[in-house]
């Protein structure tokens, strides 16, 4: 057995030029998506103009001349708008990465334990309840209390999910998938009768958060969902040596030393944190956490020294590219970027279904 883990530490370390190249391209391909993104709009800012206003802030004199209006529209919306994809795209497909390791199945996502859907009943019970709040609190509501309590419901069903898979001290896997099953249609059938109950006007709020769109980005948004979206991204850093090991199976892992139990908690935790703080402001963005990894370990192999930061820098990429298409697509409307990944990741999903009927990882 030891053997085998020897093996896959020297796949990990084979190719280190190649590697890096691989990380390179994508962080090139994050990084351009990023500039594009900063550039077109309503607005177009030229990357002259971009670097000039940029350069100000900082208190450099700027080399080329640029309007107030694109100052505000790059400082105040495509700025935050595109820090906030950029995390929650990288979020979302480290996520899909930890929690495909953790099950050795290429076909998990995240958002089969659950928690998009208990961020889903928690946004809609507030859209549909806040006209019954005092006056003050539902003008604060509308900008404060949506994603406050978006991240308490894809906290609770996280909870839920990993309490009810949790027995003497042990996680059973199976059980995580089968609880997020369940919490996917309980939340599924109250979000269903809130949409029922709700006015027109509510029910399309609840269509178009259920849909995702980085439309509301702003900078108090950004501050709150930053730390956590961060925090999950460090949180899975350490979990490169055991995801490896774990593609030997539990018992194998467990031989070689990795506390299954403590990395099993860990990626619950980093899934719970890192997607509830994304789906609390963007609403339900699908196919991210599937796609990316995927794509990954079909270029680089399945060493999660390289899947998780590639991951990151393609999810990032992914979700930039398609929020620019959202916005200019049908401009001046938006398009909700739920529906360009879905267009992108449903056919995908079934391509894998055809794709990985008999085939092994290692």
């Amino acid at each position: 057995m030891r053997r085998i883990a020897r093996r896959i530490q020297r796949r990990t370390r084979h190719g280190v030029s190649a590697r890096r190249f691989f990380l390179l391209a994508c962080g090139v391909a994050a990084a351009s998506a990023a500039a594009a993104s900063f550039a077109n709009g309503a607005v177009p800012i030229a990357p002259s103009q971009i670097a000039a206003i940029l350069g100000a802030q900082l208190g450099i004199p700027p080399a080329w001349s640029f309007e107030p209006r694109q100052e505000a529209v790059l400082l105040a919306i495509r700025l935050p708008r595109v820090l906030l994809g950029a995390l929650t795209g990288a979020v979302l497909a480290v996520a899909g990465a930890a929690v495909q390791g953790l099950l050795r199945n290429p076909l998990a996502d995240p958002a089969l334990l659950g928690i998009s859907a208990g961020a889903a009943l928690a946004a809609a019970a507030t859209i549909v309840c806040a006209p019954a709040l005092p006056v003050a609190i539902a003008g604060w509501a509308a900008w404060t209390l949506l994603p406050v309590t978006a991240f308490t419901g894809a906290v609770a069903a996280t909870a839920i999910v990993h309490r009810l898979a949790n027995r003497n001290g042990h996680t059973s896997v199976a059980t995580v998938l089968l609880a997020g099953i369940a919490i996917n249609a309980i939340a599924g059938a109250g979000t269903g009768l809130l949409a029922h109950l709700a006015t027109d006007a509510q029910l399309r709020d609840i269509t178009f958060w259920t849909l995702g769109s980085l439309a509301g980005a702003t900078w108090p948004s950004l501050a709150v969902a930053a730390p956590m979206l961060a925090a999950a991204l460090l949180l899975a850093r350490p979990l490169v040596p055991a995801l490896d090991l774990l593609l030997l199976g539990e018992s194998e892992a467990r031989h070689l030393g990795v506390d299954v139990e403590a990395v099993k908690r860990r990626i619950v935790l980093l899934v719970g944190l890192g997607v509830g703080a994304a789906v609390s402001i963007t609403g339900i963005i699908g196919f991210v956490g599937l796609v990316v990894p995927h794509v990954v370990r079909l270029i680089a192999g399945p060493a999660h020294r390289t899947v998780l930061p590639a991951s990151a820098l393609l999810g990032a990429a992914l979700l930039l590219a398609a929020d620019l298409a959202s916005r200019t697509a049908v401009a001046p409307a938006e398009l909700p970027i739920g529906v360009l990944t879905g267009l992108i990741g449903g056919p995908f999903f079934l391509w894998l279904l055809t794709r990985n009927r008999a085939a092994a990882w290692v």
